[in-house]
Order: C-alpha cells, then sequence, then structure tokens
C-alpha cells in the first residue's frame, strides 16, 4: 500500500490514537466507511459521458474549473482545481455528487476559497443536471437506505452517528456554549470573541418567544449540550430536555450538576414520540431536520400533545424553496452518506402546513437569518481549520479532517447563495372558542 493510500484508506478515528478519554468513546464502525482510496471502476463510455456533461455544466457557471493536461472551463471566477480527472470523472459517474464530495475527501480536487466555489455551484444547483437527466431523476439518483428511516430505534442509530462521535471533538471548534445551531449576531462581520454572545442571543429571542420564565414548565425536544436548558432553567423554568445522544447527554448533566441547577433540569434520554406530561411550553433547536418527512406529522402531534390550550411552541428551523425540497426529498446525498444520516431539510411550506393539517398550533410568527448561519459556519470552520493538529491528536485522519472541512464549507455555501435559510418560529395552541376554521 503506498503512502497516499495509507492516508486516504478510511474516514475512521486513527485506531492507535491514546488521547481520548475513556468517559468519551468513538462508537463509529470503521466497516461502515467506504474505501476512498478505491477508485470506482467504470466503464470508458461512462467515463467521457461523465466528463461531457461536467465540463458542459462548469462551462455555463462563474467560475474557473482547472483540469490537469486539459483547457480550463467556466465563465471565470472562483477555481476548482482538478489534480486527478480521470478519479474525478470516474467518482461522479458511478456516485454523482456523492462523488463528487467523496473526491474531495480524498484530495483529488481543491479550491483555494472553497466556499466561494461550493457557493457558486449552491446557487446554480438547479442547472448543474440537464433537463431530460432532471425529469428522470427517480430512475438515476440514489435512494434513501430502508434502514436509516426515522422510526424511534432508527432515529436513535442516525443521531448516534453524527452526535456522539466525540464531545472533544465539538468542543474544539465551537464557543464555550457549545451551542451547534445558528447564532444571531448584531453585525458582520462577525468574530470568534462574539460567538458565545451571539448564541445567547438567539437562545434567549426563542426564550422570549416561548415566554419562559419564573415557574414556566417547559419541554425542550433536542438538548444539545444542554446550554438553552441551563438558561431557561436560570429564569426560572422547570425544564425537561429530551435527547437521543449518549455523549451530549452525560456531558449536558454535568454542566447542569455544576450549575448547580440538578433541581430545575432533566434531561433525559427519550425519543420525542415517548415524552410525557404536560408543559406550557416547547422549544425546539434545529431538530426537526433529523425527522424526516414521513414522521414531520407525528413530530408536530406529539408536541400539540403535550401543550394544553396557551401554550407555546418556538422552533428554530433549518429551511430550503419548496419547489427543492420536493425535488430532492427522495435522494441520497452526500451530506446523507457522511454527516446528517435519515436527515431531511424542510421547506417553510412544509412546516406550516403539516402544523396546520395535523395540529391545533396556529403560526404567529417566522422570522428568517439565514446570512447568521452563513457567519456561525464561518466562525465554526474557521476554528476547525486552526485546531486540526488537535483534531488529528483526538484520532480523526486526514480524510475526516477533509470530510468536514467539506461539509461545514458546504453548509455555509447553502447559507450565502440562499439556498438554505433558518427560521425562528412562534405557534401557538389557542383555546377552543377561539379557534376558527376548525
Amino acid at each position: 500500500m503506498t503512502t497516499a493510500e495509507r492516508r486516504f484508506t478510511t474516514g475512521t478515528p486513527i485506531a492507535n490514537a491514546g488521547t481520548v478519554p475513556a468517559s468519551h468513546p468513538r462508537p463509529v464502525d470503521p466497516t461502515a466507511w467506504p474505501d476512498i482510496a478505491a477508485i470506482p471502476r467504470t466503464s470508458r463510455v461512462r467515463t467521457a459521458l461523465t466528463k461531457a456533461l461536467v465540463r458542459r455544466a462548469l462551462a455555463q457557471l462563474p467560475l474557473r474549473a482547472r483540469f490537469a493536461g486539459a483547457p480550463d472551463v467556466g465563465k471565470g471566477g472562483p477555481l476548482i482545481d482538478v489534480h486527478d480527472p480521470a478519479a474525478f470523472h470516474a467518482r461522479i459517474g458511478t456516485e454523482g455528487l456523492v462523488g463528487f464530495g467523496e473526491s474531495y475527501m480524498a484530495g483529488e480536487w481543491d479550491a483555494p476559497d472553497l466556499v466561494a466555489a461550493l457557493t457558486v455551484l449552491a446557487g446554480h444547483a438547479a442547472e448543474l443536471i440537464p433537463a431530460p437527466l432532471q425529469r428522470l431523476r427517480t430512475l438515476w439518483a440514489p435512494r434513501h437506505p430502508h434502514t436509516e428511516r426515522n422510526t424511534p430505534d432508527g432515529s436513535r442509530a442516525n443521531i448516534s452517528r453524527h452526535y456522539d462521535l466525540s464531545n472533544d471533538l465539538f468542543a474544539l471548534f465551537l464557543d464555550d456554549t457549545l451551542t451547534y445551531s445558528s447564532a444571531v449576531f448584531r453585525g458582520f462581520p462577525a468574530s470568534q470573541d462574539l460567538l458565545e454572545a451571539a448564541q445567547h442571543r438567539k437562545i434567549d429571542r426563542l426564550l422570549d418567544l416561548a415566554d419562559v420564565g419564573e415557574g414556566t414548565r417547559l419541554l425542550e425536544i433536542g438538548t444539545g449540550w444542554g446550554e438553552l436548558a441551563l438558561r431557561a432553567a436560570a429564569r426560572g423554568a422547570r425544564v425537561t430536555s429530551l435527547t437521543l445522544s449518549r455523549e451530549q447527554r452525560d456531558l449536558a448533566v454535568e454542566r447542569v450538576r455544576a450549575a448547580g441547577l440538578g433541581e430545575r433540569v432533566s434531561i433525559e434520554l427519550c425519543d420525542y414520540r415517548e415524552a410525557s406530561g404536560t408543559y406550557d411550553a416547547v422549544v425546539s433547536v434545529e431538530m426537526i431536520e433529523a425527522v424526516g418527512a414521513e414522521f414531520w406529522p407525528v413530530y408536530f402531534s406529539a408536541i400539540d400533545q403535550r401543550l394544553p390550550p396557551g401554550g407555546r411552541l418556538a422552533l428554530q428551523a433549518i429551511t430550503m424553496p419548496h419547489d427543492r425540497m420536493l425535488a430532492s426529498r427522495d435522494t441520497f446525498t452526500w451530506i446523507h452518506k457522511y454527516v446528517f444520516p435519515g436527515g431531511l431539510i424542510p421547506s417553510t411550506d412544509a412546516i406550516e402546513e403539516t402544523a396546520r393539517d395535523h395540529t391545533a398550533l396556529r403560526l404567529a410568527r417566522r422570522d428568517a437569518f439565514g446570512a447568521h448561519y452563513a457567519e456561525t459556519l464561518r466562525l465554526w470552520r474557521e476554528r476547525f481549520t486552526e485546531r486540526a493538529d488537535e483534531v488529528a491528536a483526538l484520532g480523526f485522519d486526514e480524510v475526516f479532517h477533509r470530510l468536514w472541512t467539506f461539509y461545514l464549507a458546504y453548509s455555509e455555501a447553502g447559507f450565502r447563495s440562499g439556498y438554505l435559510d433558518v427560521q425562528q418560529y412562534l405557534f401557538t395552541k389557542p383555546h377552543p372558542e377561539t379557534r376558527e376554521g376548525r
């Protein structure tokens, strides 16, 4: 095996790393990762067709693609530098856009400004695939594995694959609040020293929407590492917070105990479908993306059942345009394969129609702030890059580092291009006598 093959064999943590505390195990199964060093076998005809389609698509875009041994294509702009065109085209020819991401993981292409290049691609996503192929998408696009359906057992497995990687890994690039969702800044550009305050500003806005104060019975769906629960308890609320991540729960419990708020906060390893009790308010931050379209009605119905008349739901959600959601909702993507198995980003239409059709909840307010997420992701990505040696010291190899660099840049590009947005919602549950049209 060559040096390059050893470097890019798997995306799993290095087996002999001894720096990860025993309390933070890495449950990733090495056999679940593909051999990135192995270039897919494909026919000459398919490779030639892929090459022609890729060059045709890139030629129309405001970027410059440099292929070793061939003329550049594109209208000018951010550079994509393809070092190994044969491997690049083989991966795309066999795996589509999943292969595009895998080719980056394998080091077959780079970009001096990765976010800028991906922003162009995200902004022209509908143009990358010729119209005839778009119409036949259901025939050629890979489908979600049945094993990744978000049933109670499936959700536990899907969540674990991302959030149980290592608390220490997330702590390297998040701020001290350990908040893994969009912040709200006062202005741009943002800086690292402002991120903690911006995360508290986001949390406070949600708690204000939910009218959380002294004595509020609050249910949180999706604990993260506990910052929202801590901040709600500091207001005098009694918080029940649900998570499916054992790693997150363990650290969140430690943080609650250290803050002296154990009597006000209960963190439970529990699926939202298994929740019980009645609450004055429910808060859920960027958790609906892990629910899956099949279970959106169940998710909103479960929340509705926990709220009495007069109750409030404060929801933060990443969203995408409705037409793009419909076109891609059944497609298995690079993000599904490597980052968020079973996930699906909803549209605002999907959220509002599901709540309307399956609950007594009424939409009271919606605020969008996608530009703030782009800045949040930039700060995470820069810190992740700065701490590459510390990531490696935790036992994660170069393929994993490129994987997460691509993930963070890809996500930032989605918000910078407008392909993605993020919303804060307020839904209220009126008293029966005040409901209209029900």
